[in-house]
């Protein structure tokens, strides 16, 4: 497993082996004690797994709140997304920047997602299947979010077509109105 820290230290980006041979390859995509000695300690509880029929499928931007909040380790079986990280951390130095990485299945990496980070993805590619693990259950009431166009972020999702949204995703709230429940240790 090779470990890239992003700009902001705190999202970081793995790539696992694939050992191919004629029949295939097979890989190891998680491994807790491998992680940990990567300094990620987290106990996942659940996976997730979605499928986006259309290139510009937009899922974000998404958190859920203390004590529901969420880590994730997020990777891409078929397609491509451009995964996007915004640091919600009150008193954090990068309060309110985002990082962002291609995550594919062509280059089997996967990206862990901290709490206190607002996360989003669009597929690049049609078709397009992500699977996570998460730390923690879902919570209806706890979840949260942040408009994937505000204005504040500016994120570049590199998209050049109409985005795919939900009802729920399209009206999230703005950057400026949103409240923070994280704080910056």
């Amino acid at each position: 497993m090779t470990q890239v820290a992003l700009e902001i230290p705190a999202v970081q980006l793995f790539t696992v082996a694939r050992h191919k041979d004629d029949r295939g390859f097979f890989s190891e995509t998680y491994n807790r004690r491998t992680l940990h000695e990567q300094g990620i300690d987290v106990t996942f509880v659940q996976d997730n797994q979605s499928l986006s029929r259309e290139k510009g499928t937009l899922r974000g931007l998404h958190m859920q709140a203390p004590p529901y909040a969420q880590d994730k380790l997020v990777r891409v079986t078929q397609g491509s997304i451009l995964d996007v990280c915004v640091d919600v951390r009150v008193g954090s130095p990068t309060y309110g920047e985002w990082v962002s990485a291609v995550i594919s299945a062509a280059a089997w990496n996967q990206i862990f997602v901290p709490r206190g980070f607002l996360h989003g993805f669009v597929t690049l590619e049609p078709d397009t299947e992500v699977h996570y693990k998460v730390s923690n259950y879902y919570n209806k009431a706890s979840e949260s979010g942040v408009i994937w166009n505000d204005c504040d972020l500016a994120i570049d999702w590199g998209v050049t077509c109409d985005v795919m949204l939900s009802g729920k995703d399209a009206v999230l709230p703005q950057f400026r109105e949103f409240e923070s429940p994280f704080f910056y240790v």
